[in-house]
C-alpha cells in the first residue's frame, strides 16, 4: 500500500497558501493535516502539526516563519518557505531548480527550500544565466523596474484594491519601495552573485495576477558586445530543457503583441516567458509571468514536486 505524504501549511489564510491548498487538496497522494481556524494562531498546535507532517509550506511573515522553523525537533520533517525569512540563509536551498543542475539537485534533496521572491523570480530568471556564463560581469551596477498586479501585496493590499470607496490614487500604477529598500534586493543580489545592490523600481498596477520584470542592458556591458539574437539564442539554449521558462521569438512582442506587452497576460499560469526587445545597442530583457504563479504558489508547488520526487510539474498550469 502506497503511504500518503502528510503535508501542512502553516499560514493556509493567507493568499499564497489558500492558492497552494486550493491547487493540491484533491491530489491522491497528498494527506492533509489541518488546524482549526480557531487553532491557526497556537503555537503549541502548529509545533504539533509541523512535527507530525512530512512536509510543511510556511506561509508566514518573517518572524513567524522563523519561529516555525524553531518548533521542529522531527528531522524527517521537510520545509518549503515561501516567506523572505531564509531566502539568503545558510543551509537553505534556493528553489530555483532552472537555474541549473545543482539548483535543481539541491531541490529535490534538501530538507530546507527556499521560494523564490515573485519580483526576484524575474530578475535572476534574466540576470544568473548571464553572470554565470561569464557574459555579465558580476561588478554590473543593474537597474530593474517591474510592474505587479496587486494580489502580491497579499489580503490587506487586495481589500484596498477591490474596495469601491477607494482613494483615487488606486486607479493607476504606484511605484513604491521609493527608499531603494526592498524585501527581495538581497535574493536577487546573492543569487546572482551580484557585488552591486541593483537599483530597483516596483509598481503596482490596478489589476489582480500578472507580472513583468525589466532589466535594461547596454550591449557595451556583455562580454563581447554580442547582438541582440546573440542574447535571445543565449537565453533560449540555457532555458530549452526547462519546462515552465521560455524565451520569445526575436520581434515576438512586436509581431504577436503589436509592440506592446500586457503584464497581466500570464494570469492563471504557472510558467514564465522571457523576451529580449530593445535593439543591439540597448536591450531589454523581460521576464513575463504570474506573481501568484511562477511567483509564489507555482513555484512552491513545483519545489515540493521535486522533493517528493513526483512529476515536477504535478498540478501546474503551464
Amino acid at each position: 500500500m502506497h503511504l500518503k505524504t502528510k503535508v501542512f501549511i502553516d499560514g493556509q489564510a493567507g493568499t499564497t497558501g489558500l492558492r497552494i491548498y486550493e491547487r493540491i487538496a484533491v491530489r491522491d497522494e497528498i494527506e492533509w493535516i489541518r488546524l482549526d481556524e480557531s487553532e491557526r494562531k497556537d503555537p503549541a498546535r502548529r509545533k504539533e502539526c509541523i512535527n507530525d507532517s512530512d512536509l510543511v509550506f510556511l506561509c508566514l511573515p518573517d518572524a513567524a516563519a522563523r519561529e516555525a522553523v524553531s518548533f521542529v525537533e522531527n528531522e524527517r520533517v521537510r520545509i518549503l518557505d515561501t516567506s523572505t525569512a531564509h531566502r539568503t540563509a545558510p543551509g537553505w536551498c534556493y528553489g530555483f531548480p532552472e537555474l541549473s543542475p545543482a539548483f535543481r539537485s539541491a531541490v529535490q534533496t534538501s530538507a530546507r527550500v527556499a521560494v523564490p521572491g515573485c519580483h526576484a523570480s524575474g530578475f535572476i530568471a534574466l540576470v544568473y544565466p548571464l553572470v554565470s556564463a561569464g557574459l555579465l560581469s558580476a561588478d554590473a551596477a543593474l537597474c530593474c523596474y517591474s510592474l505587479t498586479g496587486y494580489t502580491g501585496g497579499g489580503k490587506k493590499m487586495i481589500a484596498e484594491y477591490e474596495n469601491a470607496a477607494r482613494p483615487a490614487g488606486y486607479d493607476s500604477p504606484r511605484q513604491y519601495a521609493l527608499g531603494q529598500i526592498h524585501k527581495h534586493l538581497p535574493e536577487m543580489q546573492a543569487v546572482c552573485g551580484l557585488k552591486t545592490t541593483p537599483l530597483f523600481s516596483p509598481i503596482v498596477g490596478d489589476f489582480a495576477c500578472g507580472m513583468e520584470v525589466t532589466v535594461p542592458l547596454f550591449a557595451d556591458w556583455l562580454k563581447g558586445k554580442p547582438s541582440r539574437a546573440a542574447v535571445q539564442a543565449f537565453l533560449a539554449e540555457f532555458y530549452a530543457q526547462c519546462a515552465l521558462i521560455s524565451v520569445a521569438p526575436l520581434d515576438a512582442e512586436q509581431e504577436t503583441f503589436g509592440g506592446f506587452l500586457a503584464a497581466g497576460a500570464m494570469s492563471g499560469r504557472d510558467s514564465m516567458e522571457l523576451f529580449v526587445a530593445g535593439n543591439d545597442e540597448r536591450m531589454l530583457l523581460i521576464a513575463r509571468f504570474d506573481n501568484l504563479g511562477k511567483g509564489a504558489s507555482g513555484a512552491a508547488i513545483q519545489c515540493m514536486n521535486l522533493m517528493l520526487g513526483l512529476n515536477e510539474l504535478a498540478g501546474l498550469n503551464r
